[in-house]
């Protein structure tokens, strides 16, 4: 068993990972308390841990959150967790090989690399592109900081590759970008699910228990909006097979209706809403009619559903279906207007801000001068500070003289998540410095100069930060229950390490590395008195916290943790309060206590009834509709021009959707094919209809050509896809053992194929499909 011992008021605690079963000969099996890391709701899991190696997975019934639920991933996590090729020690390119070096000499030369990079062209050109692994985020906290200490702002990460444009509506319309609307369900009459098949990718707790408790509730409605019939689709209580492509406009239509019949929320609109009169006739005189006939839908369901909408207590989830599919940005923003109207928006039962322990990332207006954009493509980092990934091949290979030339990537593999992998090869192929900090030699590490080796999420401790439940708020602290390999790290360790030799960190005292050994709540208060005297050490906080309480506890990320416990703002103190945490000058250390002693995850805060307004922060503390750069787009959103932009061409006559969710897919997290062992993965997804018009039978060979590419695999016939459209899921094309298994998606889009914000179009690629041999 690993036992750690922690500094806490006069005594040192004990902190046991596992619980023990003993048999005859001593101890027989050894289940540890932890998560899942393959998606963002982190289901509670027990492992098996024998010999140091995870043996078996089971659910968690005792974790708060999903209790007792997990699904068909996070059961096969251990395949995740022993990938092939896995990283041991650090390596440098050689030519077409790369050959293990010490952490002394990779650290040395990165660093000194870096600073040269720098020195000659300046800080825009690094780049750090991270914080985006769904298992683990502490490592973010210490990639900005080192970027932001070389004077860089370019961080690019998942975010911005799927939420740019909705992160941006919600940083003009609540207030900060990282103000996410959940849908507050639990006391919700009625749900609808608008590009999102929760059924097959969750996005929120339990999701498939949800679903089935929403269809099955007489007094519930479950309303899917999506072009397809899907397994949540299936099961709804209204579906409405909107035409791909055509999701604005029907908002627009939805809007109109219910202008038109005077069922808005007026008194809602008057205390909680601002610019309302400005907008308001952007919907008059709509042709709904005509619109309802682009969108392919009856006007009489549509009325209903607005109806509906206009008494019931109600809330959206909105999924990649609508942000990453056209008029992406446009989508985000009608949705949103159509919650205001209905007055949904931070009441219970519609969509809330919720409590958070960190945001997922930080309030970055373009508008602010301060702000940087990319140098070629000139887009603002509107995902929460995070740059939209897709113009990164462009940002590269420009001639700009402030172009990219040095990027670390960690915890992410950009050439299969990230769009046009043919670009990105080209770009990744022209850098000065491409460092990957990876727990596998991944298609991105083979492209690099030095690759890092990391701990996996279960050899170390880590954390993630989706808020996602109301009114309480949720935080498990996953600790490590086996130990890793060779001269792995975490990434937080690795870039405290770069960020030391670079001088980045600012000279701490002896003292303090004895003072990290004993009590907490004393080397917290002399901490804060130093660095209070020492200039841009508070911004440095991250890789002090590393080198004292890190160096003593082996993890740069659990000083973090405490950390940021200890100076948490005073919305989580109270919310904190309310679960039992009693205010104090000790509160953060009292409950980065108990996050220890509950490893199964626990409530850490609750948000209170009068406070749920007032985490919309815009200047007029209402939710704000009016965003000028938005008014041309709505007002030239109608039937005529929507029907002209959706006619497909002879070259591509039908529509890719890059990216199905299904439980045979995670990301890139699960590199052993050995996991989906007999089951029809991954597969080129078509209508019967479609099938049967281009004598295509199921099982057969066929090939998908786009304007980025093609690319070939098995037919699946299946009536859950519309005719007109493909499907591909993600999370394939990767090369384990010398083989690559499944279809590379992004082989099939382009990077400039994107809403004007950056996100990418991938549930809306033209595409054609034909027999191989043709």
């Amino acid at each position: 068993m690993f036992v750690r011992h922690f500094g806490h008021g006069d005594i040192l605690l004990e902190i046991s990972h596992a619980d023990e079963e003993t048999g005859e000969d001593g101890p027989m099996n050894k289940w540890h308390k932890t998560g899942c890391v393959l998606c963002a709701q982190n289901c509670g899991l027990e492992v098996l841990v024998e010999d140091n190696r995870m043996k078996k997975v089971r659910p968690d019934k005792e974790n708060p959150r999903s209790e007792g639920y997990a699904c068909r991933k996070g059961l096969n996590v251990i395949y995740h967790q022993y990938p092939r090729e896995r990283l041991t020690e650090p390596l440098k390119r050689a030519g077409d090989r790369f050959e293990p070096i010490s952490w002394d000499r990779a650290i040395d030369e990165i660093a000194s690399r870096t600073l040269e990079l720098k020195e000659r062209h300046g800080p825009r050109a690094l780049a750090y592109m991270g914080g985006s692994a769904p298992g683990g985020q502490f490592e973010a906290a210490f990639g900005l900081t080192m970027i932001r200490s070389l004077g860089s702002q370019y961080y690019y990460s998942s975010a911005g590759q799927e939420f740019s444009g909705l992160f941006w509506v919600l940083g003009r319309m609540f207030g900060k970008q990282y103000n996410m609307v959940i849908p507050d369900q639990h006391a919700s009459e009625m749900l609808v699910g608008w590009g999102w098949n929760g059924m097959e990718s969750h996005q929120e707790p339990q999701a498939p228990r949800v679903l089935k408790r929403f269809s099955e509730d007489p007094e519930r409605i479950l309303v899917v909006v999506d072009p397809r019939k899907s397994e949540t689709a299936a099961m709804a209580n209204i579906h409405l097979a909107v035409r791909p492509g055509a999701d604005a406009l029907l908002m627009k239509a939805m809007i109109s209706i219910i202008l038109e019949e005077g069922w808005e929320a007026k008194e809602y609109i008057r205390e909680h809403v601002e610019g309302w009169d400005r907008i308001r006739a952007w919907f008059k005189g709509f042709d709904v009619r005509a619109a309802l006939e682009v969108c392919m839908l009856e006007y009489a369901a549509v009325h209903e559903l607005c109806r509906l909408m206009s008494t019931r207590r109600w809330c959206f989830h909105p999924d990649l279906g609508i942000y990453m599919g056209r008029h992406s940005t446009l989508n985000s923003y009608l949705m949103n207007i159509l919650g205001a109207v209905c007055g949904i928006f931070c009441v219970r039962g519609g969509n809330v801000i919720p409590g958070m322990v960190m945001p997922l990332g930080f309030h970055a207006d373009e508008r602010n001068p301060k702000t940087w954009r990319t140098v070629t493509t000139g887009l603002p980092p509107a995902a929460a500070g995070s740059f939209p990934p897709a113009v990164v091949p462009e940002e590269i290979l420009s001639d700009h003289p402030e172009r990219l030339r040095a990027v670390f990537v960690s915890g992410c593999n950009p050439l299969r998540s990230y769009p046009d992998t043919s670009a990105y090869e080209k770009g990744f192929a022209r850098l000065d410095l491409l460092v990957v900090n990876d727990i596998v030699m991944s298609e991105t590490a083979r492209l690099a100069h030095y690759v890092l080796p990391c701990r996996t999420f279960y050899e170390s401790w880590d954390g993630s930060f989706f808020p996602l439940t109301f009114p309480k708020v949720y935080f498990q602290m996953r600790r490590p229950i086996v130990p890793p390999p060779g001269k792995c790290l975490e990434a937080a360790q690795i870039f405290t390490l770069l960020a030391d030799r670079m001088g980045l960190i600012p000279e701490i005292p002896d003292e303090f590395q004895k003072a990290a050994e004993g009590n907490r709540l004393a080397f917290g208060a002399n901490l804060m008195k130093w660095a209070s005297g020492v200039e841009g050490s508070f911004s440095k906080m991250p890789y002090v916290l590393a080198k004292t309480l890190g160096r003593v506890w082996d993890s740069a990320a659990l000083a973090a943790l405490w950390g940021m416990l200890m100076t948490a703002p005073e919305a989580f103190r109270r919310n904190a309060a309310r679960v039992g945490f009693k205010p104090g000058m000790d509160q953060g250390d009292r409950i980065f206590q108990a996050v220890l002693d509950n490893p199964q995850g626990m409530w850490v805060g609750e948000v209170g009834p009068e406070e749920i307004l007032s985490a919309v922060k815009t200047s007029s503390g209402k939710v704000e509709v009016h965003i000028p750069e938005m008014e041309e787009g709505v007002r030239k959103l109608d039937a005529r021009s929507e029907a002209e932009a959706l006619r497909m061409t002879d070259e591509f006559p039908h529509i890719l959707s890059a990216g199905r969710h299904m439980k045979y897919n995670a990301n890139t997290l699960m590199r052993n094919p050995e996991w989906n062992q007999g089951k029809r993965a991954c597969t080129i997804a078509v209508s019967p209809q479609d099938a049967e018009g281009l004598s295509l039978r199921d099982g057969q060979r066929v090939r998908v050509v786009t304007e980025a590419g093609e690319a070939e695999g098995e037919l699946q016939v299946t009536d859950q896809v519309r005719q007109g459209t493909v499907l591909i899921p993600h999370g394939f094309g990767l090369v384990t053992g010398g083989e690559e298994y499944g279809i590379n998606v992004n082989r099939l889009t382009r990077s400039t194929h994107r809403d004007p914000i950056g996100t990418p179009l991938h549930r809306f690629v033209p595409c054609r499909i034909e027999p191989v041999g043709s």
